[in-house]
């Protein structure tokens, strides 16, 4: 019988990943951290690890390479939870000895399994053949959900309508928290305050992250996953903390709460939308364009309102991001004008400006526009308003 040691501190992922891996022949144990689940390795000596690289205390990236550290366990295959946003921390769990990356966002425990027969040499019953041999291939996040996963018997159905009904059942606690983090967030005085708010903003949108990728809701797992990302990034670099970083933060936990108010039916893939990048400087466009990429958004662009407003007028866009200042025509006078179009009045826009006009706009005239984010921005905050107002266009709240 293979061995599979979980290191997840999360209850509810935790629980589900352990539950279907003995379900389907596995002698599985868990530990809630980093520190003991190093101390559960020497003694279990697990066939496989799996480890949320998101951990307390000591990082998932320092339990890869206390792993790899020890010779007995240099090949052992290591699956790791990570953030599709977070690009930088794959490139560090691949570099530190990690076997495969997987989105939490699209994980089911079904796809968890296949995940790991997949990787171990020897597998239980029904195990397809290993897709790589030698050493591991560098592993990928695959930012898509994979197809639905066929359930094997009732017991399959069963336990993964248990999950949802919990998670469903935990909602408006679920929301409290978020929005007491929230508050926090805001009402804090200082630096250290700030940190601290951010820090339990951040773990608590990271295990909503995970739990709705477990039941199968991708567009609340990855608003959840790219908010999370956001706010690691703030955490990390507080000097990026401002008044529009904490607007956009805002904005994403109560569209969280819309995302619960529409209705929690199981949802497998993010929708495509035509977005409109408006910027006469190529390198904000070229910025615009990489950050709606990280949530697989794609967009035209164009460096002039001119050029913009026959493009509106000639085919539809779902979400447009316009900058303020341009020469010759202004983007407060191509929202004007594009409201007048029967087919652009409700299009959300989101004005792009300079950090310094920010306040000032933002307590003035939207002139039309929807949102506003400053310059320079974090590519995962743009991310974040665009998958808020995409999801929202394609999503009716419930009466």
């Amino acid at each position: 019988m293979k061995t599979i040691l979980v290191i997840e501190d999360d209850v509810v992922a935790g629980s589900a990943f352990v539950n279907q891996l003995t379900g389907e022949g596995y002698q599985v144990k868990s530990a809630p951290d980093g520190e003991s689940g190093l101390n559960l390795l020497r003694d279990f000596k697990p066939d496989l690890i799996l480890l949320d690289l998101i951990l307390p205390h000591m990082s998932g990236l320092e339990v890869i390479q206390q792993i790899r550290s020890q010779e007995e366990f240099l090949k052992t295959p290591i699956l790791v939870f990570t953030n599709a946003y977070l690009t930088n921390l794959v490139q560090e769990a691949w570099k530190a000895g990690a076997t495969r990356c997987i989105s939490k966002a699209n994980c089911s425990p079904k796809e968890l399994v296949e995940a790991v027969r997949s990787t171990l040499p020897d597998r239980p019953r029904g195990a397809s053949p290993a897709a790589t041999s030698g050493q591991p291939a560098r592993p990928s996040v695959v930012f898509a959900p994979a197809p639905p996963a066929i359930l094997s018997n009732d017991t399959d159905f069963v336990f993964q309508t248990g999950l949802r009904k919990s998670f469903i059942d935990n909602v408006p606690a679920t929301l409290a928290d978020l929005r007491t983090s929230l508050q926090s967030l805001v009402k804090a005085e200082n630096e250290a305050a700030r940190l601290e708010a951010i820090h339990a903003l951040y773990r608590r949108v990271h295990a909503l992250g995970g739990n709705a990728g477990i039941v199968e809701m991708v567009q609340v797992a990855h608003m959840a996953s790219a908010l999370e990302a956001l706010l690691k990034e703030l955490h990390e670099k507080p000097k990026n903390i401002n008044s529009s970083t904490l607007r956009t933060v805002a904005a994403g936990v109560d569209f969280l709460g819309f995302l619960f108010q529409h209705g929690l039916q199981p949802s497998l893939e993010l929708p495509a939308a035509k977005i409109l990048v408006v910027d006469d400087e190529e390198i904000s466009r070229r910025a615009i364009i990489y950050s709606l990429e990280k949530a697989q958004l794609q967009s035209v662009n164009v460096e002039s309102a001119e050029l913009a407003y026959k493009l509106l007028v000639q085919s539809p866009f779902e979400l447009i991001f316009l900058d303020v200042d341009m020469p010759g025509m202004s983007g407060f006078e191509l929202c004007t004008k594009l409201r007048a179009l029967p087919a652009y009045k409700q299009t959300p826009v989101v004005f792009v400006t300079a950090l310094s006009d920010f306040d000032h706009r933002t307590s003035s005239t939207m002139a039309g526009g929807n949102d506003f984010i400053a310059k320079p921005f974090l590519f995962i905050e743009l991310t974040v308003k665009a998958l808020i107002h995409v999801l929202r266009g394609k999503l009716k709240p419930v009466k």
